[in-house]
């Protein structure tokens, strides 16, 4: 028995030293980041300063970008497009890097204790927010600093909107997107379709409540890494999105974990399936999902509701909040789904969702590849 609980000492030592290290690993990382991204803001300034006070274009930034690769050969950043970058970076936000140029605000370093409590938001919570009064056109401060160098050029570069790209920053952060994944996102325009799916959350929720599950709920769901060539139905997208379940956690977003396909639950002596079961750390609630392959029809409410009314008996315990339904449609008339969830009462959005497309295999085939293209640009 002694030697037992050794061992689970032991155990909850070593965990306890594994958390502190990762911490420290992940504390590091971000002060790197973040001083990699004052020091190309200092850039930019003085690039900025030193241009219109000597009038020099865009043959000084090559000769200089020239002497800085020399100087730093190990050094990557000294382009003389990574220069324009920084002047525009000055540019467009304040030496804080949390807003925009005109606008002053706070901020504060993390205690440790602050890390300790939840290392998993950590760039979160060293966001304190300025008191509205010092922002007078927005009461949010960006968190410019926890964002790769990366992400933040194509920001600047291709989302003007400062709300929206406070959107695409906290969605970088809380469901670690990648470069490529920002770009797609900005071109479909996430934004723009986020808090667009039908929803009855304000009628079944808390409002805090509500207004939390429709920030992480969105419309449509992008599942580009299933493509199909011939024809599909709900079943196919299952097992796809099983077989590619990090991709499809990154596409739901902050917090979720996958509980099963087909989950079974038992009401009443009956047998039932459910498509798809999730859970929410944050939220601390569970998510039934229904995949249909084709348009919306009022009736798949139902069916929803009723497993959402039998995961909140059978499985929820305590702590856990009400769950949530999710259908997920190829397509819907928004005026039917709104009718359709205008007099139930459990919390269910409705989303459309949108595949990889699929090339035709002649067409693949005729495709150069990248030695083919390659080849192409070394003959010119």
């Amino acid at each position: 028995m002694g030697i037992e609980n050794n061992i689970g000492n032991y155990s909850n030592l070593l965990r306890q030293v594994k958390q502190r290290v990762a911490l420290a690993q992940q504390g590091a990382i971000f002060a790197a980041n973040e001083e990699l991204l004052h020091m190309y803001w200092d850039l930019g300034y003085i690039l900025y300063k030193a241009q219109h006070a000597e009038g020099w274009g865009k043959g000084t930034l090559s000769r200089l970008s020239a002497d800085m690769k020399n100087e730093y050969p190990e050094e990557k950043g000294f382009s003389v497009r990574n220069f324009q970058f920084m002047i525009q970076f000055y540019q467009e936000y304040n030496q804080e890097l949390t807003m925009i140029k005109s606008v002053k605000s706070l901020i504060t370093k993390p205690t440790v204790s602050q890390l300790h409590n939840d290392t998993d938001k950590l760039h979160i919570n060293t966001i304190t927010q300025p008191p509205v009064s010092q922002l007078p056109e927005y009461n949010f401060s960006l968190p410019i600093r926890h964002i790769h160098w990366t992400h933040n050029v194509i920001l600047m570069q291709r989302v003007k909107d400062i709300k929206a790209r406070y959107w695409y920053m906290m969605q970088c952060l809380t469901s670690n997107w990648s470069k490529d994944y920002l770009i797609e996102a900005i071109k479909l325009d996430y934004y723009g379709k986020h808090g667009a799916l039908a929803n009855n959350f304000d009628t079944t929720l808390p409002t805090p409540e509500a207004k939390g599950v429709k920030s992480l709920l969105k419309d449509p769901y992008i599942f580009d890494m299933l493509t199909f060539t011939d024809e599909y139905n709900e079943r196919d997208v299952e097992i796809g999105l099983v077989k590619h379940v990090e991709e499809f956690l990154v596409e739901m977003g902050a917090g979720f974990g996958f509980m099963g396909r087909q989950y079974h639950i038992t009401v009443s002596g009956d047998d039932y399936y459910i498509d798809l079961l999730m859970y929410n750390a944050f939220m601390h609630r569970y998510m039934v999902i229904e995949l249909k392959d084709t348009e919306f029809k009022p009736e798949y409410i139902g069916k929803l509701n009723f497993y959402c009314s039998a995961v909140d008996d059978v499985l929820c315990r305590e702590g856990d909040h009400k769950t949530i339904g999710l259908l997920l449609c190829r397509t819907k008339d928004k005026i039917k789904a709104e009718y359709a969830l205008r007099d139930i009462n459990k919390p269910i959005g409705i989303s459309d969702y949108e595949l990889g497309q699929a090339l035709p295999i002649d067409l693949r085939s005729s495709l150069p590849s990248i030695e083919d293209i390659e080849a192409e640009f070394d003959k010119k």
